[in-house]
């Protein structure tokens, strides 16, 4: 909890902020006096922005942005220069997801993919890592990776692929930009009870009884926690540590199988 303590009155800036996991980790960062830079596409965004700075009084500042314009991470700084922010945190959440063949996913939403996931994350972790180091920030950076980077499934060919990238990508770049004063962690969680999978509320609720999601409030606050531990990855839950060798190794029969009895069935 000390390490969260040292977050009062400093800044962070958190991707996809406007639902979901974004919108816990700008709600969790905002209750600990952290303020928060909050970046979306969504039109909730300067609602939910307003409504956390009044809550929690901390500022809390909406940069509503496409992040896979080419000119976004150039925008991004100018917005920081402007207000002199050299944030102590990223957190680079923004994500989507499809349960569908990649031969019918059109090639904006495969570009889409790309430039978010991988492009845009990128760039957006080595400039904020840049700016931390040049103005002497010990500073931290969560890149959310995903439990399906492990997992070559048909239906999720590009997000777990992309996913794989993160994860690679953030072991790597950690090794880096350590002796710069920059801790990099990622995070590959399994399902979480949001609306990133398209699953009705009481799919939700009952997938947390059953412990087979976690509740956004308890993966934020443990992620949250092991980044400024400056841990270099974190897995939630001792059953998806055990899942992922176990349908990692599925034959491809078995992922035929999937695509067969599942796949094809939902995208007729």
């Amino acid at each position: 909890m000390n390490r969260e303590k040292r977050l009062r009155g400093c800044w962070a800036i958190v991707t996809g902020a406007s639902s979901g996991i974004g919108l816990e980790f700008s709600r969790r960062l905002a209750s600990l006096g952290c303020n928060v830079v909050m970046i979306s596409n969504q039109d909730t965004l300067e609602k939910c922005a307003t409504d956390l700075g009044v809550l929690y009084n901390v500022k809390a500042l909406p940069l509503y942005l496409d992040l896979t314009d080419s000119n976004a991470v150039a925008s991004i700084t100018e917005f920081l220069d402007r207000r002199d922010i050299t944030p102590r945190l990223l957190i680079n959440n923004a994500g989507i997801f499809d349960f569908k063949a990649v031969n019918d996913l059109s090639e904006s939403r495969i570009n889409l993919y790309v430039d978010l996931h991988v492009r845009s994350l990128t760039h957006l972790s080595r400039t904020i890592a840049q700016r931390m180091s040049s103005n002497g920030v010990k500073g931290y950076i969560l890149n959310m990776s995903s439990m399906s980077c492990w997992m070559p499934m048909p239906g999720i060919a590009l997000y777990s692929a992309t996913k794989a990238y993160i994860r690679a990508f953030s072991r790597a770049l950690r090794i880096e930009v350590k002796e710069l004063g920059v801790s990099v962690t990622v995070a590959c969680p399994g399902g979480i009870a949001t609306n990133l999978f398209g699953l009705p509320p009481k799919l939700q609720r009952l997938g947390v009884k059953l412990h087979a999601l976690d509740t956004p409030q308890r993966f934020v606050k443990k992620a949250l926690r092991r980044t400024l531990q400056g841990r270099a990855q974190y897995i939630n839950g001792g059953l998806n540590r055990m899942a992922i060798v176990t349908v990692a190794s599925l034959p491809e029969w078995a992922r035929l199988i999937i695509k067969t009895r599942l796949l094809d069935r939902i995208n007729q």
